[in-house]
């Protein structure tokens, strides 16, 4: 990370810019004490289709019904 003051990053953006979209991060500081910081914009996720899962997800007409007790057994706490 690099840290320059407000008149070197008036003076050297387009250098700064570059070195931001190479991956680095730029710190502009104020009288020593950082203010800003200049980082490269992340793409977007795409965009979510309602339905795009149709037919690859099944769920069972009884998925909401009480689950059978010995199935709940094994994850009660043991007392000894």
């Amino acid at each position: 990370m690099k840290q320059v003051n407000i008149q070197e990053a008036k003076t050297h953006l387009s250098r700064l810019i570059s070195r931001v979209e190479g991956g680095e991060e730029v710190v502009i500081a104020r009288y020593g004490k950082p203010v800003a910081r200049l980082v490269a914009v992340t793409k977007a996720p795409a965009a979510r289709t309602p339905g795009s899962w149709k037919g690859d997800l099944n769920i069972r007409e009884d998925f909401d019904e009480p689950i059978d007790e010995r199935w709940l057994e094994p994850l009660e706490p043991t007392l000894r």
